[in-house]
């Protein structure tokens, strides 16, 4: 026999599970390089740039346009890479916890 109630119990700890795993994403960071290592991005799982690194050799008013394409460049790698951290991270922390119900995308929850 169905148990709604059961049913309404594992989904609210799903969700609560979800809410941790989310806030867990702050402290995941990645790392994103362009130019062979000249330009550093480091970004956590919640897309949010924690800081720039950008060799000195590189820290030329001539090589403006260069470096601020390399950063762009760095940046996008590592949000890229925070995406892929994120979904791990949350696949890893929920596995289990609600059954494959067709048509519920749990991905969207993470956006």
């Amino acid at each position: 026999m169905f148990d709604l109630g059961n049913m309404m119990g594992k989904i609210k700890e799903a969700q609560k599970k979800m809410e941790e795993a989310k806030a867990e994403l702050a402290n995941i960071q990645v790392k994103g390089e362009a130019g062979a290592g000249m330009v550093i991005a480091i970004v956590n799982c919640q897309k949010q740039v924690v800081s720039i690194e950008i060799n000195e050799s590189l820290i030329n008013p001539d090589d403006r346009e260069m470096i601020q394409d390399l950063t762009v460049a760095a940046i996008n790698k590592a949000m890229d890479q925070a995406d892929e951290e994120a979904r791990a991270h949350m696949k890893s922390k929920t596995e289990g916890m609600i059954p494959n119900i067709p048509g519920l995308d749990l991905d969207s929850l993470m956006k």
